[in-house]
């Protein structure tokens, strides 16, 4: 029994081992790409593109499926062609990862051409990313969000801020540099607590009114500068519920292209349930209310087309699992 043990531990380590370093060698080919210019330029020629369009990606309809295609290099191509200065639209590429194959993967934003012919050509459309993440595959959602994020950095990074002169991406869009000061700006990311709030029985759940009918989600905030988690998640549940944390632990964290580039840093937080009555700011919410068990159960189930009642009114959904907000309300299910 023991050598049995001994050889499946072993056959483990070895498998350990071997998708250790291919992440490794993964993490260090693509940091190869931001690094060296030549090399990058020349895995664009071998390369598979993700198209947008003004920062919406362009998905398939197969059944009742949304597929994110991957276009080759020459496919690409073959798109730009039918428009001027096809050879600089490709270098308007950004890289935004690659296969365990080493084969890079970019984004390209073709949001100055017209649309509809690249639609027609390649028989699908580009939709707004806070829908595509609906409806694509778990797999493609993390992608889509980043290479939405890093094109839109670029888009609003044209320009240095200390002398107003234009600056140049590399090949990558890994950096972009200003020539005339020297200065080399690098892609960031804003710090967001969001946080599903419980007083031991019940968890609370809000809605802005910008959110679509009937949505309920964990509150959520920027973290001032200087604010460590903590006191980020306890400012914010006291700004917007009016409620005091007794404690709260951490869960996870996620990327999330909106309103820019976030990290979502998702926490849970107690309240005293003797102190659990609502002050909403209504600057901020629309709604804050406390959710029982059932209703978390049946919030889950119900997808949004399905909330409208036959009085106009909308009953209660949650965001997509998608989301990290998702998580932490399954987490708080769970729990229970």
């Amino acid at each position: 029994m023991a050598a049995v043990y001994q050889a499946l531990h072993r056959r483990a380590s070895s498998l350990f081992c071997r998708l250790h370093s291919t992440y490794v060698r993964k993490m260090r080919y693509l940091n190869q790409l931001k690094e060296d210019d030549s090399l990058c330029r020349q895995a664009q020629t071998s390369g598979t593109f993700y198209l947008f369009h003004n920062l919406s990606p362009f998905l398939q309809k197969v059944g009742k499926k949304y597929l994110v295609p991957q276009l080759t290099a020459a496919e690409t191509r073959q798109i730009l062609e039918k428009f001027p200065e096809a050879e600089q639209w490709m270098e308007k590429s950004v890289l935004i990862g690659c296969s365990d194959e080493h084969r890079p993967r970019f984004a390209l934003d073709l949001g100055a051409l017209d649309k509809s012919v690249i639609e027609s050509e390649l028989q699908g459309s580009f939709t707004d990313l806070r829908k595509a993440l609906f409806v694509v595959d778990g797999e493609d959602s993390p992608l889509l969000a980043s290479a939405q994020s890093l094109l839109r950095w670029h888009e609003s990074h044209q320009y240095c801020s200390k002398t107003g002169q234009p600056t140049e991406k590399n090949p990558a869009g890994s950096k972009r540099v200003c020539h005339a000061s020297g200065v080399t700006y690098y892609p960031q990311m804003s710090p967001v607590v969001i946080t599903l709030v419980s007083d031991g029985s019940q968890c609370l759940l809000a809605r802005q009114p910008s959110f679509p009918p009937g949505m309920f989600t964990a509150l959520s905030g920027f973290c001032d500068l200087g604010e460590n988690v903590e006191e980020a998640v306890r400012r914010e549940v006291a700004e917007e519920v009016g409620l005091e944390v007794e404690s709260l632990h951490y869960s996870a964290s996620q990327h999330w292209p909106f309103p820019s580039s976030s990290l979502m840093i998702a926490c849970h937080a107690l309240v005293g349930a003797q102190q659990a009555e609502i002050s909403m700011d209504t600057l901020e919410l629309e709604e804050a209310r406390w959710f029982g068990l059932e209703e978390i159960v049946e919030g889950l189930k119900r997808e949004p087309s399905s909330s409208k009642q036959d009085d106009g009114s909308f009953l209660p959904w949650f965001p997509p699992k998608q989301a990290i907000a998702h998580q932490l309300i399954r987490e708080w299910l769970q729990q229970q």
